[in-house]
């Protein structure tokens, strides 16, 4: 438990630090091609019915998320039987790499470099790769508010949820988290292919991210307050429309932020050519713009500190405790 928790700390402060550098091979890579391989397999093997399909996409989420947990754990098993400081070396590096704080930060800001240079059609292709509605009709304001949503919406999935995982079940727990969250955003689409495959991963997202989801948006307040951005209505739209939102989990952040931005975040998207007509979350009260990515930016860093400190004090506490 306290090699754990040390890993942790070690691997968010190297997060803050270093981000994920393109060079060095990443974990979820490794599980985004293991999840095309096998899908690739069990669809050659499954019945093409709805309930083939649904089947396959168990078995395919079992199988990523039981490879995905199993190898980091035999690597630290295997490093603590050689030392216990090769353990936490090896356990830091892989929380190191599951947290993605600075790196969502570099390619939010990214967005906002462009934005700022009045750059609209580099703005869009810079804001295409982190979200996953077409893009290339966006206006400015729209490609601000898409990496604004991003921003909050991966509060939770990219770090706190991630944290508390880890928190729960060092390393190997994080990458089971990790890998849930990849399968949904590979599989967990509602289209043609995958709405009957990709439904027991989807639903599976839903369940470990419920409680996360609800944790951030509280730390996500208590930041707004800490920043001094307009805290009560952060709270107020988070309890007016944190379930606008074809997920459970996705308005909760996104609803804190709106309200803290005093912006209207959400709405109508189009994905794949296809409209899709959603409700909007926060009230309008003045137009977004890119300085608003910064602002979002803030209040992920200030939130990831505040569920680091928490956590921290949750697990020391527990461990005298138990002692």
């Amino acid at each position: 438990m306290t090699i754990s928790l040390v890993a942790l700390v070690m691997g968010y402060i190297l997060d803050l630090i270093f981000g994920d550098p393109y060079w060095m091979p990443h974990p979820v890579r490794f599980i985004g091609n293991l999840i095309s391989i096998l899908e690739k397999v069990i669809r050659r093997f499954m019945p093409k019915t709805k309930r083939g399909e649904y089947i396959g996409g168990i078995i395919l989420t079992v199988m990523v998320v039981s490879i995905s947990m199993v190898i980091p754990l035999v690597i630290i098993l295997m490093a603590k039987s050689i030392n216990t400081y090769l353990a936490l070396t090896v356990e830091t590096f892989m929380c190191y790499q599951i947290l993605a704080t600075k790196s969502l930060k570099i390619e939010s800001m990214k967005v906002y470099d462009e934005l700022a240079k009045n750059d609209l059609p580099s703005a869009r292709k810079a804001v295409s790769m982190i979200v996953g509605r077409d893009t290339k009709d966006l206006t400015f304001s729209g490609v601000a508010k898409a990496a604004v949503e991003t921003v909050a919406e991966n509060t939770s999935d990219g770090i706190i949820a991630p944290m508390i995982f880890i928190a729960i079940g060092g390393a190997p727990m994080g990458f089971f988290y990790k890998a849930i969250n990849t399968m949904d955003s590979m599989v967990g689409y509602k289209n043609e292919k995958y709405i009957n495959f990709g439904r027991f991963a989807a639903k599976l997202d839903d369940v470990v991210n419920y409680l996360p989801a609800r944790i951030s948006a509280y730390q996500m307040i208590l930041s707004s307050f800490f920043l001094r951005y307009d805290y009560k209505n952060a709270f107020k739209i988070y309890k007016r429309d944190r379930y606008n939102h074809a997920s459970p989990n996705s308005a909760q952040t996104e609803s804190v932020c709106a309200g803290a931005l005093d912006v209207q975040l959400a709405g109508n998207a189009y994905y794949f050519g296809k409209l899709y007509e959603k409700p909007t979350i926060g009230d309008d009260i003045r137009e977004i713009n890119y300085d608003d990515i910064k602002k979002a930016n803030r209040l992920l860093y200030c939130t990831s500190i505040i569920s680091i400190v928490i956590i921290s004090v949750i697990k020391i506490t527990i461990i005298l405790m138990v002692k």
